[in-house]
């Protein structure tokens, strides 16, 4: 009996000490933009984040030469994966939403005006007038695993919802491996869950919409709290844009006009179950203006909004009802 307990005693301490306890480990690093990553877990995860962070370079990269969707503006037969798929899937019902004020087939536009993977030089009406005849989301489709355009020049470019699809990636792999407690940030988007090391809700910063092309404005304006998984995003004109001639121009593209949209919103920040979807819809509603965004976001009660506007009286803050629930007073 005594040699059965001790067996058990040995077995016991084997286990527990196999057993590594769970810790909050921070995973950082830069691409194109700064990620952020916390999670509890047994180890570091640095390699797995890197892969799911290479996986969408490899996929909707536009700068890297060798990825899908430069092939796919090549007009090479190659077939998508399962990340291009999805974010088609998303930016297309989003363009749907809002008949076509978000659309991944402006790069053309967005290269144009300096915001993409070409310069195009200098501006001209004659020069977006021609540009704008090969855009539009309604001319580009996928069949199967095929992406099939209506007209060879046009260009895909994904970076309206590619923050937030690095989010929900390395999301998915966390929670693959059991981890309840993560927030994970990429260029500000966010997606979380859980609590952090102290046990707490995550708290996410929304940044005054100050204009700060070297992003070193840090005015915090509202804090979210978040009380369950959600996915966090905000655009704004206020940090990627450029002056010339004394006139400023920023990086939200209405390819309707295939101009600059001049919003009346300076950041639209959208709280969504993904932080795909979030991420399109903040640049949606940036590119809508105020009256038009609180419409879209009247169709759609299963999100919150928070838009940041100016007037002579300073800065305001309009926000959907459900909004509330996240603010930190």
């Amino acid at each position: 009996m005594i040699r059965k307990c001790l067996l058990w005693s040995v077995m016991l301490l084997l286990v527990v000490g196999c057993s590594r306890p769970k810790q909050y480990y921070l995973t950082e690093g830069h691409t194109h933009t700064y990620y952020r990553v916390t999670y509890q877990h047994e180890k570091s995860l640095d390699d797995e984040i890197l892969s799911e962070i290479k996986a969408f370079y490899h996929s909707l990269n536009p700068f890297d030469s060798l990825s899908i969707v430069s092939a796919v503006n090549r007009n090479e037969d190659v077939a998508v994966d399962s990340i291009f798929m999805h974010a088609f899937q998303v930016a297309n019902g989003v363009s749907e939403q809002t008949d076509g004020i978000f659309d991944i087939t402006c790069a053309p536009l967005i290269n144009a005006w300096g915001f993409g993977f070409r310069n195009m030089g200098e501006v001209t009406p004659e020069m977006i007038d021609s540009l704008k005849s090969f855009v539009g989301y309604k001319m580009v489709h996928l069949d199967g695993n095929k992406v099939i355009k209506d007209d060879p020049r046009m260009l895909l470019n994904f970076s309206s919802v590619g923050d937030g699809c690095i989010c929900d990636l390395i999301a998915g792999m966390l929670e693959s491996k059991g981890i309840e407690n993560y927030l994970v940030d990429i260029g500000g988007e966010m997606i979380g869950k859980g609590v952090n090391a102290k046990g707490n809700p995550w708290h996410i910063g929304i940044n005054k919409p100050v204009d700060d092309s070297t992003n070193m404005n840090n005015e915090i304006m509202r804090i979210l709290e978040l009380k369950k998984k959600v996915g966090v995003a905000t655009s704004g004109d206020y940090r990627n844009f450029y002056v010339k001639d004394g006139k400023k121009y920023a990086h939200t593209i209405n390819p309707i006009t295939g101009y600059p949209a001049h919003s009346d919103i300076l950041s639209a920040t959208i709280v969504a179950g993904t932080c795909i979807v979030a991420d399109a819809y903040a640049t949606a509603c940036m590119a809508l203006g105020r009256e038009k965004a609180r419409e879209l976001m009247a169709r759609h009660p299963e999100m919150e909004y928070l838009f940041i506007y100016a007037d002579d009286n300073g800065y305001h803050i309009e926000q959907s009802d459900g909004m509330k629930d996240y603010i930190v007073e």
